[in-house]
């Protein structure tokens, strides 16, 4: 991706501060976490990526990148004065623990306000200035991304793994206090919580970098309408994405295409399992493979919820919890480019049961899914070749 390799090249060479030696970041070593029992000592390592979700070095390597960002627009009137490895700290405190604002408050030592502003502020600024860093490659970027997959099963062409989860959000919804009389009903207001959810569908390449996520869709939605729905469908369709010649097996044209789970339509571009095998089949042989290969979006999606704000309702309001979850995302990937596994997780379970009750029951076969199940077909009969040959040679 023309985006990480840009950034990865910019590791070594990102300017620093002249003072970023003494702006560390600033906690009292004396209060611990009443959510972990430890203190989020710097140089304790341990601590530090639980309280930040990274190494020291990709915390510094942030504060070099973000700096300029962070300390600009302060609140009208209301300079922060607030070094930006403070600013950065207590963002990335929120997003990686999910703390309140109010114990986030005590912990740094700022007032609540400045909680708020600083962990917004990082939300907004990764969102809107770094983007690039979650970006589909260009056509003459994804060989390395398929001869990857191909690696793993040997079916040619696939460009990446599809797969949504729904993160809860926590509304606020203003309600009438009723009296014990049951008098001027509706003369006090009152917050009250409900949940709601929001959908993140992403697409990740076989090492669970994030290419593509599309968020924002309340959780009532299905798999499939979401798809159809976002913007990667429509490139995709539109021919903007994954436009390369198709590759041949027999005969087949096989396209460049996406491997998901049945809650998506099957498409020629968006390879699915087939439902109940029969036994011993080719079938169940391309099944058996295309669950590895889906099995990297699987660990995105759970790595995704090691951030503590998605671990939980997000208690922000929507716009402010999407912007969460592409913050995690954009996050994700540059722990990855850092080599920084800290947040990665090793869970490849393969059902994301948020996802499974939202399923789109009601797509209608028409010819674009036969001609799906046609390529569909002459992969799985790539597969059933590769394992006799594997077989035949031991």
């Amino acid at each position: 991706m023309a985006a990480i390799a840009v950034a990865s090249k910019s590791v070594s060479g990102t300017p620093k501060s002249p003072n970023s030696k003494r702006k560390r970041l600033q906690l009292e070593p004396e209060q611990t976490s009443v959510e972990t029992g430890l203190t989020p000592n710097p140089l304790n390592t341990a601590s530090f990526q639980l309280f930040f979700r990274m190494n020291a070095s990709t915390f510094e390597w942030l504060v070099g990148m973000l700096e300029p960002l962070l300390e600009c627009r302060d609140p009208v009137g209301s300079p922060l004065n607030l070094a930006a490895p403070s600013r950065l700290g207590i963002g990335l405190f929120r997003l990686a623990t999910g703390s309140s604002y109010k114990h986030i408050s005590a912990r740094f030592g700022v007032p609540e306000s400045t909680a708020r502003f600083c962990s917004k502020q990082l939300c907004r600024v990764l969102c809107t200035n770094f983007r690039f860093w979650v970006a589909f490659p260009a056509p003459s970027e994804l060989n390395p991304v398929m001869v990857d997959f191909e690696a793993i099963g040997g079916l040619p062409h696939c460009c990446g793994a599809i797969d949504s989860t729904r993160f809860k959000l926590l509304t606020k919804s203003n309600s009438p206090i009723r009296s014990s009389a049951d008098k001027d009903v509706g003369s006090e207001i009152e917050e009250e919580e409900e949940e709601d959810s929001v959908v993140a569908q992403i697409v990740v390449d076989s090492w669970s970098r994030i290419l593509s996520i599309i968020t924002g869709f309340h959780g009532d939605k299905g798999d499939a309408r979401v798809l159809r729905s976002s913007t990667l469908y429509k490139d995709v369709e539109e021919g903007k994405l994954m436009n390369l010649p198709p590759r041949y097996l027999k005969g087949v044209p096989i396209p460049q295409y996406l491997v998901g789970d049945n809650g998506y339509p099957l498409l020629p571009w968006l390879m699915i399992p087939y439902t109940e095998p029969v036994a011993s089949s080719c079938e169940e042989d391309f099944n058996a493979i295309h669950e590895l290969m889906r099995r990297p979006a699987l660990r995105t999606l759970a790595s995704l919820r090691n951030w503590g704000i998605l671990a939980r309702p997000i208690d922000e309001e929507f716009k402010m919890g999407v912007a969460c979850i592409g913050a995690c995302a954009i996050l994700h990937n540059v722990l990855l480019m850092r080599e920084d596994y800290t947040s990665l997780s090793d869970d490849y379970s393969l059902h994301d049961q948020s996802s499974q009750y939202y399923r789109d029951a009601s797509i209608e076969e028409c010819f674009i899914e036969r001609k799906a199940s046609v390529v569909r077909r002459a992969l799985a009969g790539r597969v059933r070749e590769a394992r006799n040959s594997s077989q035949s040679a031991s």
